[in-house]
């Protein structure tokens, strides 16, 4: 059975990962002061747009995600005939409306691929499963990765749903933005009082950085670290503290706004590297989406793992 992997942009993997495990990715558009750029993946374009984001200090941006029409479109035209099943997974439908775009599109999807299967000489029936990941970012990134290695394994179609089952409830996702009036400006646009103004302005003042945990579908700010280069150390040696306890899943992720090679060459991420060397944990890095970009702001780091132990970020 050939079995396909889609997923949208908010999903931060490097894009040769992206090739290699051949996953879809829906795009979105983002929509500027001056004009739309569309966020399919591209490492080049990204790091472009960050670019021009930090050189403009341009806070105010809109995104919009595939709508049911052109997702439909997709897996009519194209999908339904390099795949006999499709595992979607979305950014957290708490976030955004792609989760439930996909569902809507999933019935029209489910009621429409028998003609054009049969005219393609396709006996198989097709299948299309829509999950929530739970999560944004590097640890949406996370639970692609993971399906993706038991699509790789052979796995069948009911394991690799009870692992995203798992997953959704195990993946701890954590951000750290480098500038917190990028992060402000979204989360009042979307009502969201993770970092409220006093935090903000205090921050601001004092180069207090927050982190921001992801998990389960909700976000939470569970700490206040002086200086961002030591709060990503700190996440860093914390990410490897979890892996030394034991993860659920092998895969660690990273994002970056920007250039992943600055990351590459912070000490502690060295450590972490081979950390999970040591311990036969796969650990990616790329660039983190412009969507998690224009709600986080250049320069931020994101980081998720998995585990059957909530996280506490001291």
């Amino acid at each position: 059975m050939r079995i396909g992997l889609v997923t949208d942009s908010c999903c931060d993997l490097p894009r040769d990962f992206l090739d290699q495990h051949q996953i879809v990715i829906l795009p979105i558009t983002i929509h500027g002061y001056d004009g739309t750029f569309i966020d399919s993946r591209d490492p080049v374009a990204t790091r472009n747009f960050y670019r021009h984001q930090a050189e403009a200090g341009v806070t105010n941006f809109e995104s919009e995600p595939f709508s049911v029409e052109q997702i439909r479109e997709l897996f009519l035209s194209r999908l339904v005939l390099e795949f006999d099943s499709v595992f979607c997974l979305t950014v957290m439908q708490s976030r955004s409306q792609i989760f439930n775009h996909c569902t809507q599109a999933a019935r029209a999807i489910i009621t429409e691929y028998r003609p054009i299967r049969e005219q393609a000489n396709l006996t198989k029936p097709f299948t299309l499963r829509v999950f929530d990941s739970a999560n944004i970012f590097a640890a949406q990134g996370l639970v692609v990765a993971e399906v993706a290695r038991l699509i790789s394994q052979q796995a069948s179609n009911s394991e690799i749903t009870k692992y995203i089952e798992r997953l959704t409830q195990t993946t701890q996702g954590f951000l750290m933005p480098a500038d917190l009036s990028q992060l402000r400006h979204q989360a009042r646009r979307k009502g969201d009082k993770s970092v409220g103004f006093l935090s903000y302005a205090l921050g601001s003042a004092l180069d207090i950085k927050p982190v921001v945990r992801v998990y389960r579908g909700e976000t939470t700010s569970v700490a206040r670290i002086h200086g961002f280069h030591n709060g990503v150390e700190k996440l860093f040696l914390f990410a490897q503290a979890q892996l030394e306890r034991g993860l659920f899943a092998p895969t660690i992720c990273v994002s970056y706004g920007g250039d992943p090679a600055v990351v590459e060459n912070m000490p502690a991420y060295q450590k972490l590297k081979q950390a999970c060397k040591n311990h036969d944990v796969q650990l990616l890095l790329g660039e983190m989406g412009t969507t998690a970009g224009v709600n986080i702001g250049p320069g931020g780091v994101g980081l998720a793992f998995a585990s059957e132990i909530e996280a506490v970020l001291d």
